[in-house]
């Protein structure tokens, strides 16, 4: 009994993490298993035996394949009748002339009587410009002297010739010796073959990875099919013998059907490796979650919605590649991260769209086009959807969206066609068509919320009006404390955009962190009209309860007018675990000894920038009322002092902002607070 208690317990303590392990492998087996399989080829036949089934029509459109003979018999052709490419450095001549020019001097002193020095340097050059019109080889190649090739300067194609005019190093000495067989130069003879041999370079190099490339090409264009049988065409009669070209046809059918099946011999294995490799996939982003989303990943709702929309995303693209892979490109993968980032952050969103793209990609044709497409078009989405609830934004984004989808289709038909001649522009239509089909977010997002009860920017730009009820009628009971929200919402909102926070979340949450002030509105100064101040009847730790017990009452109101827990964040975290500091050191004035418990807000701490945030702008606001004959340097002193006391206290230490971001919150609250009390240059008169 005992211990099944303890089982209990434990199940318990770590019922959040058995949740998401479930939802993980449930995920997992979910995508697998509606991952598109194809049935077996039910036919069995052997050569030079009757067909015993029935008569075969064929059931699909599919190509007759070449024999492995007839492969490598045009394999072989091709490679004889291959091109072959050299380069020719023109620079070579010019360094050869010139280093004849200088070596002739000394090879052909102008102290040997009877030579004619001038005629001998002309026949020189003249035997070089010869050598490198027809051309040296760098070293001997295995090819025959009939055999064409092209030559190449700068990749520019010059022309053709054939092998056997390019001199190689062995005809280097024939090729002089006829050359200098002449009077002229009988006397000086090895002078000059010595000084050719010193300085003559080769200048044809063969070019081997355009060679090779040539090849492959050509090699690749061969197709392995030769014919085609059309659906519905009679492929083997019942009785008929299994041989000659129909025995080719069905082995070609056999083969199709086996690169489109799961196999009854590997369905195990190749099931096994799918979910491998959808169970990584989805652990790295419960990984990244766990490491950079805490506040996410320790919210099962949330976790959830994630997996949820990529499993949607995934069943959806199955669902269009099953019924017509041509309309593959009608499917709005760009919606999920729209959505992600309307609820969590552009980050998030584009780390899982790069993963479901990826898990997509097992059921796509031409898996990496399509990948890039779809991760280009989520990384237009992330970087051009700043601000969703305005619809302009929303249209500008799918505008950009439908564009990068066109380009990239554009680029990548023309690298596998070569050419526009054939170009499916009905794609295109799709394209534009997806574009359209992702302005739905805008309901899709307004249904999550109220399945998944989130909160996006749309519904933060509905809270935001200061007509809804909640905020009219802290208006009327509260107005003092109304126009100390707004004032809060005003700077809390310049500040996010100082340091690139969320401006619409922080504006919001500080219009409503105050609300539980409507309990008793009498008891806060702001709302104090008449003079009379309630707290003179209360002992400092009663005003002290009264006090702090807004924060309470805020958070029951917000939770019975059902507003998001991202706002309510802000109730619960606005004052942190600061002290009543007023009726604090009132209580210490009486007694030395005060258990600082009593005087202290509950908490939690701020935990995001936007709650530190609202927290600097709701303590700037409040004291700033007190400033007597205000001016730049008591402001600057007096927002420095209220914000160091709150680090000091490590009111920031569970939130994600740096001393520079503080620092410029700084900035920006002491110019805001100048323009409230209207501080003006003073100029001499």
């Amino acid at each position: 009994m005992f211990q099944m208690k303890d089982i209990i317990n434990s199940f318990y303590k770590n019922h959040a993490l058995i949740y998401k392990a479930i939802l993980f492998i449930l995920t997992t087996f979910l995508i697998v298993y509606f991952f598109p399989k194809s049935g077996k080829f039910k036919y069995t036949f052997e050569k030079g035996k009757p067909w015993q089934s029935e008569n075969l029509y064929a059931p699909f459109d599919f190509a007759i394949k070449k024999t492995d003979e007839e492969l490598a018999i045009e394999q072989a052709k091709v490679v004889e009748n291959a091109s072959t490419y050299f380069d020719i450095d023109s620079q070579v001549e010019n360094d050869v002339l010139r280093a004849f020019e200088e070596g002739f001097s000394s090879a052909i002193p102008d102290t040997l009587e009877g030579i004619n020095h001038r005629a001998i340097s002309s026949l020189g050059k003249s035997i070089i410009e010869k050598i490198y019109a027809r051309g040296h080889v760098d070293r001997p190649y295995d090819l025959e002297d009939e055999t064409p090739v092209i030559l190449l300067k700068d990749q520019q194609q010059l022309g053709t010739a054939i092998f056997s005019r390019f001199l190689n190093q062995e005809d280097i000495r024939p090729f002089l010796d006829q050359e200098l067989n002449v009077e002229l130069v009988q006397n000086v003879r090895s002078n000059l073959l010595s000084l050719f041999f010193d300085i003559i370079r080769p200048n044809v190099f063969l070019n081997e990875s355009i060679t090779q490339n040539t090849l492959d090409e050509e090699l690749n264009q061969i197709s392995p099919f030769r014919g085609q049988i059309e659906k519905e065409t009679l492929i083997i009669s019942k009785g008929e013998v299994v041989e000659g070209e129909t025995l080719k046809v069905l082995e070609s059918l056999k083969s199709e059907y086996q690169s489109l099946v799961w196999s009854e011999a590997n369905y195990f294995w190749i099931l096994l490796a799918y979910t491998l490799l959808v169970a990584l996939a989805l652990l790295m982003l419960l990984l990244f979650l766990w490491k950079y989303r805490q506040e996410v990943f320790m919210n099962n709702t949330k976790v959830t919605f994630i997996f949820f929309n990529i499993l949607l995303m995934v069943l959806l693209t199955t669902f269009v590649v099953n019924y017509n892979s041509a309309y593959l490109y009608l499917v709005p993968i760009c919606i999920l991260p729209l959505i992600l980032k309307a609820f969590f952050d552009a980050r998030l969103g584009l780390f899982t769209h790069v993963i479901t793209v990826l898990l997509i990609g097992f059921v796509v044709t031409n898996s990496y086009e399509y990948m890039f497409l779809q991760i280009m078009a989520g990384i237009v989405t992330i970087l051009t959807v700043s601000e969703l609830y305005k619809r302009a934004n929303l249209f500008i984004s799918v505008g950009q969206i439908t564009l990068i989808y066109i380009v990239a289709y554009f680029a990548f038909y023309v690298i596998h066609e070569g050419s526009v001649e054939n170009l499916q522009w009905e794609t295109f239509v799709l394209f534009v068509l997806c574009g359209l089909a992702t302005l739905f977010v805008l309901p899709l997002i307004y249904a999550y919320e109220k399945i998944f009860g989130l909160v996006s920017d749309v519904s933060l730009l509905e809270l935001s009006d200061t007509n809804t009820k909640l905020l009219k009628e802290l208006s009327n009971k509260a107005p003092g404390t109304f126009h100390h929200s707004l004032n809060v919402a005003n700077l809390a909102e310049a500040a996010c955009n100082e340091i690139g926070a969320n401006a619409m979340l922080s504006r919001v949450g500080a219009l409503y962190h105050d609300i539980g002030k409507m309990k008793n509105p009498t008891y806060f100064t702001e709302n104090q009209s008449t003079g009379i101040n309630p707290h003179d009847e209360l002992s400092s730790r009663e005003s002290a309860e009264v006090i702090i017990s807004h924060v309470i009452h805020g958070i029951e109101m917000a939770k019975k007018k059902k507003l998001p827990d991202r706002i309510i964040d802000f109730i619960r975290t606005h004052h942190g675990t600061n002290l009543v500091y007023y009726f604090y050191n009132k209580e210490k004035g009486i007694n030395s000894e005060v258990d600082r418990k009593l005087f202290q807000y509950p908490g939690p701490k701020p935990f995001s920038k936007e709650t530190a945030i609202v927290m600097m702008c709701d303590s700037v606001e409040a004291a700033s009322k007190s400033l007597k004959e205000p001016n730049s340097t008591k402001i600057n002193a007096f927002v420095e002092s209220i914000i160091n006391r709150q680090i000091e206290d490590d009111q920031f230490i569970n939130a994600d902002i740096t001393f520079k971001e503080i620092r410029s919150i700084k900035k920006v609250l002491k110019h805001k607070l100048a323009n409230i009390y209207h501080l003006r240059i003073e100029y001499p008169e």
